[in-house]
C-alpha cells in the first residue's frame, strides 16, 4: 500500500473520518519523523501526539491482522495489499467523497482539497530547506504543471512556523514600473512594506549617490527586517515578467544573490527566505545566468508518474487498477497534472461522457473534444507570434527532435508545449519534441489553418 492508500482506507472505515493532525501523524511517521519532530512541526503537545498515534497503530492492526506501531508501520504497510473488501470500502468512499466535491480544474489546488497530488520528495525538500535561515528555493516548471498548488502549501507551512509571508506577483505591475531598476525597486519595496502593514519609508533610505541596489539593500536591512521579531518568507512569483526586461533582469539576480550570501555573515539577514517562481530559463549572459542563478535549492515540477495518475483516478472514484486506461490516458496527455485532471473531470462529472474514455480520447484534438477551449488560446497566441507559431509547427511535424534557437525553445517550454531534452546546447540550438501526442494532434490539423480569429478572446500566455 502506499501511504495515500492508507490515508483513504482509514477516511472510508471510520465515521468521523481523519482528523487533519491524525494524518499529519500517519504521513509524517511514513516519512520517517519521530513524535518530538511530528509535534514540533504540527505545534502540538508530544505526549497527544503520541496518544493519538497509539490508536491509529491499534486501528491498523486490526486491518492487518499484526501488531503495528512508528517503528514498523511503513516497513509492514509497503509489503500489505488491500483485501477486497477494503478495495471496494475505498471505492465506494471515492465515489461519494467526489459527489460532494469535484470542482472544474482551475488555478491552484486549495489545501482542503482531495485532488492534490503530492509529488515526493519535492514537498518534503522545499519545507526542510524553507526552515533552514537565509534559504533560497527556485520553482521552475511551465505553465499548469502545480507551480502555484505547492506555493499554496509553501505558505501553509510558513504560516505554521510563526513566519511572515509575503507573495508579489510581478504580473501586477504597471508597464512603466519596468522602465527603469529605481522604478522597479522602489514598486519592489514599497510593495513588500505594504504587505507588511509597514509604512513605506523609501525617502529615508533611498539615496541617488548609492544607487538603487545599495539603497534597496539598506531599506530591506535597516528597515524592514529590523522590524520584525520573526522570519519572512518572501515569494516572488511570475518571474518571468522580469526575465523579459534585460537590464532589470541584469540587476536582479546578483541582487537576489547578495541576500542569500549575506545571510552567512549577518544574522539579521537569516530572517529573510526568498522562493523565486517562474516557467522559463534565464535569457540573460551565460556567465551572468551560470554566476548568480545557480544558487539555493532548484526545484523542477515534473509531470505525474504512472502511479500518480492512478491514484488521482483512484481519488475520482475511478478504479484503474488492473486497466489499461491509466496508459491509454497517457499515451495522449502525459502526465500534465490539468490535462489529466481535466479528463478525469469529465468523465465523472454530470453531464459527461459517463466514464467513456475512449470516446473522450477520440475526441481530445478535436474541436468537439474537452480541450478545445484551452488549446484555441494556445492556438491564438501562436498565430499572433508567427515566429513562435512556425518553430512550433516544425516540431510537431519532426519525427524525432528538432534544433531550436534558445529564446523560442525556452518560450515554447515555459508554456508547456515542448520538451528540451536535457538542456543541451547543440552549437546554438536546443533538441526539442513536442509535450505530449494531444498538441500534436491538435495542432497539426489547425496551427497552419487560415482562419479569422478574435485576438481580444486569447489569455495572455507569453
Amino acid at each position: 500500500m502506499t501511504i495515500d492508500e492508507i490515508v483513504l482506507l482509514l477516511k472510508a472505515s471510520q465515521a468521523t473520518g481523519l482528523t487533519t493532525l491524525q494524518e499529519i501523524i500517519l504521513r509524517s511517521s511514513w516519512a520517517g519523523k519521530t513524535y518530538t519532530n511530528i509535534a514540533c512541526e504540527a505545534h502540538y503537545e508530544e505526549e497527544r501526539v503520541k496518544k493519538i498515534a497509539a490508536n491509529l497503530w491499534q486501528l491498523l492492526s486490526v486491518f492487518c491482522k499484526e501488531p503495528i506501531n512508528q517503528s514498523n508501520f511503513r516497513q509492514i504497510l509497503e509489503n500489505h495489499r488491500l483485501s477486497k473488501a477494503h478495495q471496494q470500502l475505498v471505492k465506494e468512499f471515492n465515489k461519494a467523497a467526489t459527489a460532494i466535491s469535484l470542482e472544474f480544474p482551475s488555478g491552484a489546488v486549495s489545501l482542503n482539497c482531495r485532488f492534490y497530488i503530492p509529488r515526493p520528495p519535492i514537498e518534503e525538500l522545499a519545507y526542510a530547506e524553507m526552515a533552514k535561515p537565509g534559504s533560497l528555493i527556485c520553482i521552475k516548471a511551465p505553465k499548469k504543471m502545480g507551480k502555484s498548488s505547492l506555493i499554496l502549501r509553501l505558505l501553509a507551512y510558513a504560516n505554521n512556523q510563526g513566519f511572515r509571508t509575503v507573495t508579489l506577483d510581478f504580473q501586477q505591475a504597471d508597464k512603466a514600473v519596468f522602465t527603469s531598476l529605481d522604478k522597479f525597486l522602489r514598486w519592489f519595496c514599497t510593495n513588500v512594506s505594504r504587505e507588511l502593514q509597514l509604512e513605506p519609508k523609501l525617502n529615508d533610505y533611498w539615496n541617488e549617490d548609492m544607487g538603487s541596489k545599495v539603497s534597496c539593500f539598506i531599506y530591506f536591512q535597516e528597515y524592514l527586517l529590523s522590524a520584525l521579531e520573526s522570519p519572512l518568507v518572501l515569494i516572488l512569483d511570475e518571474v518571468d515578467w522580469v526575465f523579459e526586461h534585460q537590464e532589470i533582469v541584469e540587476e536582479l539576480l546578483p541582487l537576489v544573490r547578495s541576500w542569500h550570501e549575506r545571510a552567512k555573515e549577518v544574522e539579521i539577514w537569516q530572517k529573510l527566505h526568498l522562493v523565486l517562481v517562474y516557467s522559463t530559463e534565464i535569457l540573460v549572459p551565460i556567465k551572468l545566468n551560470q554566476s548568480s542563478f545557480n544558487i539555493g535549492l532548484l526545484i523542477k515540477l515534473p509531470p505525474f508518474t504512472k502511479e500518480q495518475v492512478q491514484d488521482l483516478a483512484l481519488r475520482h472514484g475511478l478504479d484503474w487498477t488492473n486497466s489499461k486506461n491509466v496508459d491509454n490516458l497517457m499515451a495522449m496527455v502525459g502526465g500534465y497534472p490539468y490535462l489529466v485532471r481535466l479528463a478525469l473531470y469529465h468523465l465523472v462529472g454530470k453531464g459527461g461522457l459517463e466514464r467513456d474514455l475512449e470516446q473522450l480520447l477520440q475526441q481530445a484534438p478535436t474541436q468537439t473534444g474537452i480541450y478545445h477551449e484551452y488549446l484555441r488560446q494556445y492556438l491564438l497566441a501562436l498565430q499572433n507570434e508567427p515566429e513562435l507559431g512556425d518553430a512550433f509547427y516544425e516540431v510537431i511535424k519532426a519525427t524525432n527532435y528538432i534544433k531550436l534557437e534558445p529564446a523560442l525553445a525556452y518560450k515554447l517550454q515555459s508554456i508547456g508545449l515542448i520538451n528540451l531534452e536535457g538542456d543541451v546546447y547543440d552549437g546554438l540550438r536546443l533538441r526539442s519534441t513536442v509535450a505530449c501526442e494531444l498538441y500534436r494532434l491538435y495542432f497539426r490539423q489547425y496551427l497552419n489553418k487560415s482562419e479569422t480569429l478574435n485576438n481580444n478572446c486569447a489569455e495572455q500566455l507569453f
